[in-house]
């Protein structure tokens, strides 16, 4: 059974071979797998790392000698890196794609557009139009304008977001891992895991950070990339990128060497999606264990009784995240009031705001319906 639509991410381990160089049969036997399922029905997007390593390979064949190695290489020299290679990554797509007829597209996203609600319903409209018109988008991270403060850090997140976005059936991770392994007490990697149903605590702690050379995330990303693909409904998939006819295999539901995560029973909304991923949190507040309980459990809204503390400083309608005692981020939520009217009617019984303030703008800090769970670790 073809799935609707799949958003496939490669990694620039996946994509270079043994040189650190940009793999072009690779690159070519990806796209023939990707334009037969597309013949098969399915929608594909490719979210594609690899620009800053096609740049710096460009810049070391110009310059002659091995460029500093990219660990300790400075923001502006990345994002230059990116400038040299972002085309050389697409002239190898277009080159793969067009030997099948498939017309591809650049899209070059920031978390500001998914943390700005009108650039985000724009980023959807796009991709939808290409898809509707049977283009393949090559997504990417726009790594010569991004700064630290705006960037995804790896595409796994960035893959997850667009799979969510898209409300994707499935999202595949294709990486130089097998998947994920369970390990045992010295540290040492034991059996991988086939299917994963829960992203619980022991889950998490079976990864660690990333093992390769010139990838930039690891088995953390790749798990944060499952939550958010599986509590918006995507089916993820991690898989080495390297099995031959892999893309084919895991479409099919085939058996092939990776770890399947299953999505959620209850899928988030989007709006719910938007504040849970994509916008950033402009402070936090800290919350006793009973007022935890009460929202996690119970679904009720955060109150002023519940409140221990605020950190950071922030006005009434932004995002904010709830930690709880121990500093465990648990939530996240549009706040009816600001850091310093909250630090004035912390604890305080819903009837005392308007003494407490001189007005009530709201009986609750932050509303049920303006609230979403996250899972921090």
């Amino acid at each position: 059974m073809a799935y609707r639509r799949v958003v496939i991410k490669v990694g620039t381990s996946t994509l270079t071979d043994e040189t650190g160089a940009l793999d072009r049969v690779y690159i070519a036997s990806l796209a023939m797998q990707c334009a037969a399922e597309h013949r098969s029905g399915s929608d594909m997007v490719l979210v594609s790392s690899g620009a800053i390593r096609a740049g710096t390979e460009q810049w070391e064949n110009y310059v002659g000698q091995p460029a500093e190695p990219l660990s300790r290489a400075t923001i502006p020299f990345k994002q230059a890196m990116a400038a040299i290679g972002q085309p050389l990554l697409m002239q190898a797509y277009l080159a793969a794609f067009g030997a099948y007829d498939l017309p591809v597209a650049q899209v070059l996203l920031t978390r500001e557009d998914f943390g700005e609600r009108h650039r985000f319903l724009h980023a959807r409209n796009t991709l939808q139009q290409l898809l509707k018109m049977g283009v393949v988008p090559v997504i990417n991270e726009n790594d010569t304008v991004a700064t630290e403060e705006i960037r995804f850090g790896d595409n796994d997140t960035l893959a997850a977001m667009v799979a969510s976005l898209l409300d994707a059936d499935l999202l595949i991770l294709l990486s130089d891992v097998e998947g994920l392994y369970e390990r045992d007490e010295r540290g040492r990697y034991t059996r991988l895991v086939r299917e994963v149903h829960r992203l619980d605590e022991s889950i998490w702690r079976m990864a660690q950070g990333s093992g390769s050379r010139v990838g930039t995330g690891g088995m953390i990303t790749k798990l944060q990339a499952a939550q958010i693909a599986t509590t918006s409904g995507v089916t993820m998939v991690i898989a080495h990128g390297r099995h031959e006819g892999i893309i084919h295999h895991i479409c099919r539901g085939r058996d092939f060497v990776g770890t399947v995560f299953h999505p959620q029973p209850r899928k988030l909304c989007h709006r719910k999606r938007w504040l849970a991923y994509g916008l950033p949190a402009s402070g936090a507040i800290v919350v006793n264990e009973g007022a935890k309980q009460r929202i996690v459990a119970d679904g009720k809204s955060l109150l002023p009784a519940g409140v221990l503390s605020c950190e950071g400083h922030f006005l009434p309608q932004q995002v904010v995240e709830l930690r709880d005692e121990s500093g465990r981020v648990f939530a996240r939520g549009f706040t009816n009031y600001s850091s310093e009217e909250i630090a004035r009617i912390a604890g305080c019984q819903t009837a005392q705001i308007e003494q407490r303030l001189g007005f009530k703008r709201a009986d609750e800090i932050i509303h049920r319906d303006n609230l979403v769970l996250v899972y921090s670790r």
